[in-house]
Order: structure tokens, then C-alpha cells, then sequence
């Protein structure tokens, strides 16, 4: 095994064949590897455990590449295939921890011998297990098979229909009227008189915050809240009951139950309460924030009953440039794309100590920028940037693993999949940017790690978030903006204009913070109610957890993505978030304070999931996390 990046095939062909073989090696690897664990009894513990160190490096790298495949080739055929290998890879990875035989060669094995390294990963190992179902009877052991099987079917057919569910809508030309002259002319008048807009984000941000025309925003917010919907409706229903039933039969409650015990929250109950506490913190401000929106909202429209989700983005923007002198069009004029990309990667080079050189090497799309990231001339790891929307493209903003960084043997390599515009961005995007890249830095610098189960952002779900949240407050300083972002003219953002944006942006942060509880509460209760309708219950939680209402009578439950991966857990977010505004009292002198910066990058980052998160924050902190400098936050401290 060498220690050097991935190579990409060149051609379609070569394409099809990276799709189909590369898994198939990995696959056959992996049963040589348990049929050795399972007949040589004479193996030591420290030599099985090398064993399944080995079969985990080659699952995780063909499933990081297929997940990445299937999201993101520009060839649909190649997709499929790809999309078929990570069901065949998932299923193996299930039967493995319900493989009896597999279990015999660590069940009865003690710690005694074993250093910090392989006691946690033995810990681990014994925990999986258990809650693959290894212990079952016969016939619940099938079931739980199946029901995982399927899980991963589901999950990618959801997937699938959100990542090709992209809709059109027509609007009057009139309607663009508040959207800035380059948006406007990139979006001719056909024939008719009308313009198309697409729920693509280059088309949906804009739209949402900039458009006057109510209409406008409405058509629109509908179309993306109906991404997905129908197919996903059967496809919804039918994974909560598989997840339900899995979850049954391994012993929890519900599926809450299982996902949180191995993350730092530690069960189904404790997402409930620290919802709760979100809504105690919140509500105060978020009461005191609604009425100043619907009394805005109504100076345009007269007869408005309610603040809806349609008007939040661009009454917020409206208030804030009448009340707080921030003109989100004159902001976004000095965030050309490119300037941005340049900038997060200096940023964060000078932050973390690294480089990024740029590489000319084959990937699945010409979108595509690769750089290897680079330390005292060494090379420790390559990133991909696939940035803009295109068909059959996983449409949101996410960071990919493509490599799991074993130190010595496998380089950490990871991809963004995001879709931000060509040319100028919303200052929303460069804090989207800023935040996966942190998920990129995290997955390389954590990357030098023994096992492979500890590798990049392998730590518990809900923490994981941190380090990008924390990320995020780079792009809010004035310095750090001022070194790369430059306008039609070549200046540099004001720092009064930073400073206004902070102010201004501490304004509706309760109601964001609402809105993130509808999401969550979403996540959590349709898992654990499993409601028979789907469509009236989310709207009733979407409503009752926030005073911004939904649009009535829509589907957003089926484009919600992260109901596959994040499960009954989107309150991780904000847990996370915690965490994250926390952190940041590290960096008491400056975010760019290089001895803060060495400190989180050596305590956080580069430990990987090598030790548990709280021991991590402990770590960098100096004592345990808390909720202090959150609440602060949402006071707008």
C-alpha cells in the first residue's frame, strides 16, 4: 500500500471501470482479511486487531470514493454504479458485525497488553458489535440484516431523488425587480415576458433575499420545499418503519435511542431536554424579534397575517439595511468568487500551517480544482473542490471523504461538493465556505492517525460540527475579510461596513435559531412518533416551533437531506454550535493569534477521533465545555 494520493481515471471508460473494480478489489480484500481472523486462532489480539485495522482502510476508502462518485460524475451511468457499490459495501460492512465467527475472534479478549491505541479501538470494536446484533437469535440476526440492507437502499434512493429533484419555476420579469443588474441579466425574458428560475442555489439565495415581488419569493421557496415529493413520500414512510423496527430489535426504545448512544449527547431523552433548553434561551428574543418583521413586512404587504419562511430571508436583509445600514447587494460586491477562494485558502494556510498547491490531475469533472496540502515541503494530504451546481450534482453544500489518512499508508484526501455561483456571492456563501472547509481541514489534518476508525472527523456525530461552526466567525472579522475581498474598483471591504454586519447580523439570530429548532424537532419526532402524516405533522412542528410560519400545504420533509444521514440527530447543530461559540474563547487575542491557532490545530484537529470529543474541548479549553458564551451569542453579546 503506497502513500500517495488517489489516481482518477483520464477517460468515460476508465470511469466505469474505477466504479466497478476498485470496490470489487476492496470487497475480496476484505474476505481474505475475516477468512484469516476467523481460522487462525493463534493470532494475537494485537495482530487481529491490525487485521481489522486493515479491512477498515480498504471498506472506508471504497465507500468514501463511491459515496463521492454517485454525487457528484457527471455521467449518470457512472452514478448508478457507483450508487450499486455503496449498497454492496454498506451490506458488507452490516454482516460483518453480525458475523458470529468475526465476534469469537475479539469477544473474549482482554485489554491487558494493549496500548491507549488498541484498547479503544478493541472498546470500539466490542461496542459495534453489539449493536450490529451479533447477539441475536438466528432469525432476528436476518432481520436486522435485512433492515440494514434496506436502510442503505432507502437512504440512497432519497438521496438520489433529492439530488435530481431540481425545479423550474416562471415568473413575470417584473418579479426580479430588488435583484442585483448581474443576476437580472443573467436570466433572459422569453417571449412570453416571463423569466425561469431554478431552486438551484445560485437562483434560490438570491431570489429569497433580494426579490421585492412577494409572488416571487413565494414561487419559488414552494418549488424547493417540494423537491423530492412524491417519490420520497413512500420512500420516507417505509425508512422511519425500517429504522423503527431495526432499532426494536436491537434493544432500544426508538431509533433516537441507538443513534445517540455512542455520541456525546448519550440518549433519545437527552435530545429532548436540550431542546427544550433551546427553546427557553430563545424564545425571549425571537418574541421580541417577530413583531418588528410582520410590521415591516406589512408596509409592503398591507393584508400579510404572518411572517412566513418566504418573507424571513428578505425582511431580515430589508431591516437590516434600513435599520442597521447594511446593503446586502454593496457587501456582496466586494465577494467575487474567485477572490473567495483565494481567501479561504490563505486564510486557513496561515491559520493551520499549511499550503495548498494547486495539482493538474484527472477528476470526475472539469469543475473540478485539486491541491495537495503541504507542510515544511511535505505533502500530507489532497483536497478537491467541486464548487458550482450541475445536473444529477448533489445540490447542497457538504465535505466528502475520499480517503481515510492512515499514518504511513494511506495520504487523507477529502472533496467539497458545494454549489456557489460564478460570480459574486452572498456573504451567507462565503460563510458556507468557510464552514465545509473546515470539515476539509479536519478530515486532513486529523488524518495521521493509526487506525482507520479514528481518521479525519471520525469523532462522535454530534461534535463534529464544531470545528466548522468555529471556522465560520473567520468570515466575520474585519482583518481577516480585508486580505481578500476587493470590489469592482479593488477595495477592500470596510472594516465599519464588517463592523455594521456584525451588529446587524446578531439581529434575527433567535429566529434563526427557531428555525433550526423546527429542523431539529422534525429530525427527532418523526423518528420517534412516526406520524401517519407526514405532511400535517411537519408542518404542524415546522409551526409550532418557530413564529415564522411555513408555506401551507408543501412537502419539505421530502427534500430534507440530512433525514438519511443525520437521522433523529439534526440537533446537532446547535449542540455542536455550543461548543463551537465556546471554542472561540480560545482565541481571546485574535483569531489569527498563532499560539491559539497551534493549540486547536494540535489538541483538536489533528487528534482525529483518537480520544473522545469532551477530552478534546477539555484539552484545548483548559477545563469543560459550557453553555455561557452560546447564550452570550444569542443575546447578541
Amino acid at each position: 500500500m503506497t502513500f500517495e494520493p488517489l489516481a482518477f481515471p483520464a477517460d468515460a471508460s476508465g470511469w466505469t471501470a474505477f466504479a466497478t473494480d476498485r470496490p470489487a478489489e476492496a470487497l475480496a480484500r476484505v474476505h481474505d482479511i475475516d477468512a484469516r481472523l476467523k481460522s487462525e486462532p493463534a493470532l494475537s489480539i494485537q495482530d487481529r486487531l491490525e487485521l481489522w485495522n486493515d479491512a477498515d482502510i480498504a471498506l472506508r476508502g471504497a465507500l468514501s470514493e463511491a459515496y463521492v462518485v454517485s454525487e457528484a460524475h457527471s455521467d449518470a451511468a457512472v452514478r448508478e454504479i457507483a450508487e450499486g457499490q455503496v449498497q454492496r459495501i454498506e451490506s458488507l460492512s452490516a454482516a460483518r458485525l453480525l458475523d458470529r465467527e468475526l465476534w469469537d475472534a475479539f469477544a473474549e479478549s482482554s485489554t491487558e497488553g494493549l496500548d491507549a491505541d488498541q484498547a479503544r479501538l478493541l472498546a470500539h470494536l466490542l461496542r459495534d458489535f453489539r449493536r450490529g446484533g451479533v447477539q441475536l437469535a438466528d432469525a432476528d440476526r436476518e432481520r436486522v440484516r435485512e433492515l440494514a440492507d434496506r436502510d442503505t437502499e432507502l437512504s440512497l434512493t432519497f438521496s438520489r431523488n433529492v439530488r435530481d429533484g431540481r425545479r423550474e419555476v416562471t415568473v413575470p420579469a417584473a418579479g426580479l425587480a430588488g435583484l442585483p443588474q448581474d443576476f437580472i441579466d443573467a436570466h433572459p425574458v422569453d417571449e412570453h415576458g416571463d423569466v425561469t428560475l431554478s431552486t438551484d442555489y445560485p437562483d434560490l439565495m438570491p431570489v429569497r433575499e433580494y426579490a421585492k415581488d412577494r409572488a416571487t419569493r413565494v414561487a419559488i421557496i414552494a418549488a424547493y420545499n417540494d423537491m423530492a415529493w412524491p417519490d420520497n413520500e413512500p420512500v420516507l414512510a417505509e425508512l422511519l418503519a425500517v429504522r423503527a423496527e431495526r432499532a426494536a430489535l436491537l434493544g432500544y426504545e426508538d431509533w433516537a435511542d441507538y443513534e445517540t448512544e455512542t455520541r456525546m449527547i448519550g440518549s433519545g431523552a437527552e435530545i429532548r431536554a436540550f431542546l427544550a433548553r433551546l427553546d427557553e434561551a430563545s424564545a425571549p428574543a425571537a418574541e421580541a424579534e417577530y413583531p418588528l418583521l410582520l410590521e415591516r413586512l406589512r408596509r409592503d404587504v398591507p393584508d400579510a397575517e404572518s411572517v412566513t419562511i418566504a418573507d424571513f430571508w428578505h425582511v431580515l436583509s430589508t431591516l437590516k439595511s434600513e435599520e442597521y445600514d447594511v446593503d446586502a447587494q454593496l457587501v456582496r460586491s466586494y465577494f467575487p468568487f474567485e477572490r473567495v477562494v483565494s481567501g479561504v485558502l490563505d486564510v486557513t494556510g496561515r491559520l493551520l500551517d499549511v499550503g495548498y498547491e494547486p495539482v493538474d490531475v484527472p477528476t470526475w469533472h472539469a469543475d473540478v480544482r485539486s491541491y495537495d496540502v503541504v507542510r515544511d515541503g511535505a505533502r500530507i494530504g489532497r483536497i478537491h473542490l467541486d464548487l458550482h451546481p450541475r445536473d444529477g450534482k448533489f445540490s447542497h453544500a457538504a465535505c466528502f471523504p475520499l480517503a481515510p489518512g492512515v499514518t504511513g499508508r494511506v495520504m487523507p484526501e477529502a472533496a467539497l461538493l458545494c454549489n456557489f455561483s460564478r460570480g459574486l456571492l452572498e456573504h451567507d456563501e462565503v460563510v458556507t465556505f468557510f464552514h465545509e472547509f473546515g470539515h476539509l481541514v479536519h478530515d486532513i489534518l486529523g488524518g495521521a492517525q493509526r487506525f482507520a476508525s479514528f481518521s479525519g472527523v471520525a469523532t462522535e456525530w454530534d461534535f463534529v460540527e464544531a470545528p466548522s461552526q468555529l471556522l465560520e466567525e473567520w468570515a466575520w472579522d474585519a482583518d481577516v475579510l480585508a486580505s481578500f475581498t476587493a470590489n469592482a474598483e479593488g477595495e477592500p471591504i470596510p472594516a465599519d461596513l464588517v463592523a455594521r454586519m456584525r451588529t446587524a447580523d446578531a439581529f434575527g439570530r433567535a429566529l434563526e435559531v427557531r428555525r433550526q429548532l423546527g429542523h431539529a424537532n422534525v429530525s427527532y419526532h418523526l423518528h420517534v412518533d412516526r406520524p401517519a402524516d407526514l405532511q400535517a405533522e411537519t408542518e404542524r412542528l415546522y409551526a409550532t416551533s418557530s413564529p415564522v410560519q411555513p408555506l401551507p400545504g408543501l412537502h419539505p420533509y421530502a427534500g430534507f437531506g440530512h433525514l438519511t444521514g443525520y437521522g433523529a440527530c439534526y440537533y446537532t447543530y446547535q449542540w455542536s454550535l455550543v461548543i463551537a461559540r465556546d471554542l472561540l474563547t480560545g482565541f481571546s487575542n485574535g483569531l489569527m493569534d498563532p499560539q491559539a491557532a497551534s493549540r486547536y490545530r494540535t489538541e483538536v484537529l489533528e487528534r482525529g477521533g483518537s480520544r473522545d470529543a469532551t477530552e478534546l474541548v477539555e484539552a484545548f479549553l483548559g477545563r469543560p465545555t459550557a453553555f455561557a458564551a452560546y447564550r452570550e451569542w444569542l443575546a447578541g453579546e
